[in-house]
């Protein structure tokens, strides 16, 4: 039997966006007119006018626009302006240009994790995949570059956006995983859970009930309860002695994945 070759990350979005197509061709504009896509800025009409839509809902209008303001980050402007670093390559792939010894990890790993609330491609595609190959690349670069990538973290989760929080939760799991010696990133993490762990302790109980069916899409983890708790399992066992007390103070339902 041939091994399967495991999808990238960034194509696995691709992918669910493809299935969401062709399951709700309507998805994308639907998102759109509740403010979790931005205007199309090549419009050559431009938005539509204020004055002549409906008056809404002032609360609607008010988490669209808070919602909206979250799309763009500054990886759009980098991937603009300084395209001599990486470009897309063929096969869903992120082809870069230098090699990731010679990268300066303090500037691009931050902006990298700030590009994974992106929405549309390829940004989000260049986010998600290039974050992945720089965790990858030089994995011993990573311990001095934690502090900067917490305020990006609590960005990605504060959206509430089940897609971005998903993308964020994998992504935390193989920031730990990625360190040469795992216990010294998930304990530089320590003092940083009053910053990440406030939305585990709001969604760790959602659990998609479906009754006795099957859930065909668990193959892709978008479960956020189950991936809530695999990620506090990781972050426990990787955190050293004093993990499991600052989850259970974050997370007083949490229970240790330890036994004595």
């Amino acid at each position: 039997m041939q091994a399967t070759h495991r999808l990238a990350p960034g194509a696995e979005l691709a992918l669910a966006d493809f299935q969401k197509k062709i399951v709700d061709p309507e998805h994308k504009r639907k998102e759109k007119a509740l403010g979790l896509w931005p205007v199309n800025p090549e419009s050559p009409f431009g938005n539509f006018p204020k004055e002549k839509g409906g008056p809404g809902s002032p609360h609607k209008n008010q988490v669209a626009a808070a919602l909206s303001q979250t799309i763009t980050t500054p990886l759009v402007r980098f991937n603009a302006r300084e395209k001599r670093f990486l470009r897309k390559g063929s096969g869903n792939r992120v082809l870069w240009k230098i090699d990731f010894a010679l990268l300066d990890y303090q500037y691009f790993l931050p902006l990298f994790f700030d590009g994974i609330r992106e929405k549309e491609d390829p940004y989000r595609f260049l986010a998600v995949q290039g974050v992945y190959d720089l965790l990858q690349g030089a994995p011993q670069k990573i311990l001095p570059v934690i502090p900067q990538l917490v305020i990006p973290i609590k960005k990605a989760l504060d959206t509430r956006d089940s897609e971005i929080i998903a993308t964020t939760l994998k992504i935390l799991q193989a920031l730990v995983l990625s360190g040469i010696l795992r216990e010294d990133i998930g304990k530089a993490l320590l003092p940083y859970y009053r910053q990440i762990l406030p939305c585990f302790n709001l969604l760790i109980n959602n659990h998609k009930n479906i009754g006795d069916k099957i859930c065909y899409g668990q193959r892709r983890g978008c479960d956020l309860g189950d991936l809530i708790e695999e990620t506090l399992h990781i972050l426990e066992l990787n955190g050293g002695p004093d993990a499991f007390i600052n989850i259970k103070y974050m997370i007083p339902t949490y229970e240790s994945c330890v036994v004595n």
